[in-house]
């Protein structure tokens, strides 16, 4: 069942602003399909012209609540009543006071913890990086292949695709190392246990023999990769990867800035395997969708850099805070938690069940409703298929679903949408996702055939 059968778009509207867009926009600015927005509410969206459709990217996760959740939109309204802007390094208010405590409540911790709001994930993700140089006295840093943390000059750095990020932006940060991503798809391991193993020793390799110990500063993860696939680290890496931070004094930085606020069926994707990062950093959802990103840590940590070493002018902005705290407030009440492992059940069976009936479905995978399957070639070689993955989203917006792509060869379709979604919502979205699979696959099985 579709929402909508071969939509006209880009309509007229949305193609008129599409020329303007190309002459005004810088290149390198990516857009998804050719659809401007006119109104929006939960999982639907309208666009310009009046086609509808379902959302199940969510601003690249920026909408567990959905968009324009009647109490954020009523919490931003109050605030902007009151006062819109002061820096809260310059005059300060309640609204940022009250987030950081909530925040401190939730995230996971044995141990007293501080906080500071920013603006962007990548802005948290740069801050993590002082902290943790700030109190250890350290330099090196250490990642993981197909992580993304953004791309602002210290985030890009500790960021793996190259050509479509880093290319021609170098030079980059130094003193950054990167280590292999426990990912079992195409690993040659049998097992989960044996590939997290095999990727733990070489990250011991790289960090005992090309770095030090005791010359790194930070290791940053993120427990469920995002741009980089939808690949979940096992719950045994990342133990062993906490045991050996704490026995080296290496900051470990949980990067939740999308599977964090629920999406995965918990709070935060590092309770799945029972760990307490040093330091988390926070976004997207948090602010049900405007812009804020916290760093949350340990006391000690976040006191390490001098007075006024932290700081800029729209970190925490008071609207922001409001939003947060009003988001917040309706995952507690509605048990947003059980709403994603709800969703992603579903989800799972529904991928699962591609994965062993078509072909080009290579693999499906996630945590609660932060979910993706990866389109190939054929089952036997494996091969990316990043033009069937562009096939299939681009019949997906004709029939009114909005999705988002991601991985290095752009061939892994992943599932963001609401997890305020109906039921009926997601069976047609998934219907119509289903579909398109269905026609990839049936275009593909010569090619697959003759492999």
């Amino acid at each position: 069942m579709r929402l909508n059968q071969e939509l006209a778009v880009p309509g007229p509207e949305c193609a008129s602003l599409l020329d303007r867009r190309n002459a005004a926009v810088a290149r390198g600015v990516a857009n998804g399909p050719p659809v401007f927005a006119s109104h929006a509410s939960g999982a639907k969206l309208t666009d310009v012209d009046g086609n509808a459709f379902l959302d199940f990217a969510g601003g690249i996760g920026t909408l567990n609540v959905g968009h324009a959740h009647p109490d954020v939109v009523q919490a931003v309204k109050a605030q902007a009543d009151q006062f819109l802007h002061t820096c809260f390094n310059i005059v300060m208010y309640p609204g940022y006071v009250d987030l950081a405590e909530k925040l401190i409540e939730l995230v996971p911790g044995s141990w007293p913890k501080k906080v500071m709001l920013q603006t962007t994930g990548a802005e948290a993700v740069e801050n993590a990086i002082k902290v943790a140089r700030s109190a250890t006295g350290r330099q090196a840093v250490i990642a993981f292949e197909g992580a993304f943390h953004g791309r602002t000059f210290m985030a890009l750095s500790l960021t793996a695709k190259a050509p479509a990020y880093k290319s021609g932006f170098g030079p980059l940060a130094s003193e950054i190392y990167r280590a292999p991503f426990p990912v079992l798809y195409r690993s040659g391991h049998e097992s989960e246990e044996a590939c997290s193993a095999a990727a733990f020793a070489e990250f011991a390799r790289l960090v005992e023999m090309e770095v030090s110990p005791d010359a790194v500063a930070a290791v940053i993860i993120e427990p469920l990769q995002g741009e980089g696939g939808f690949h979940a680290a096992p719950a045994p890496f990342l133990r062993q990867l906490r045991e050996y931070c704490t026995r080296h004094g290496i900051v470990l930085i949980a990067d939740e800035i999308q599977s964090g606020f629920c999406r995965t069926g918990e709070w935060f994707a590092t309770q799945h395997a029972g760990i307490e990062a040093d330091l988390y950093t926070l976004a997207k959802s948090m602010g049900g969708g405007l812009p804020i990103a916290a760093l949350v840590g340990r006391a000690e940590l976040m006191d390490a850099p001098r007075v006024g070493g932290l700081g800029g002018t729209y970190g925490g902005n008071p609207l922001s805070c409001a939003a947060a705290l009003a988001t917040i407030a309706v995952m507690e009440r509605d048990d947003y938690q059980e709403k994603a492992r709800r969703i992603g059940a579903v989800v799972e069976d529904r991928f699962s069940g591609w994965a062993q009936q078509y072909a080009i479905v290579g693999d499906a995978r996630g945590l609660g409703a932060m979910r993706a399957i990866e389109i190939v070639r054929d089952r036997k070689s494996h091969a990316p298929a990043g033009d069937l993955a562009a096939q299939i989203v681009e019949e997906c917006y004709r029939n009114g679903l909005i999705l988002v792509k991601a991985g290095f060869h752009g061939n892994v379709i992943r599932f963001l949408g609401p997890l305020s979604l109906e039921a009926e919502e997601l069976e047609r979205g998934l219907g119509i996702l289903g579909d398109a699979v269905a026609a990839a696959d049936r275009r593909a099985s010569p090619l697959a055939m003759s492999a």
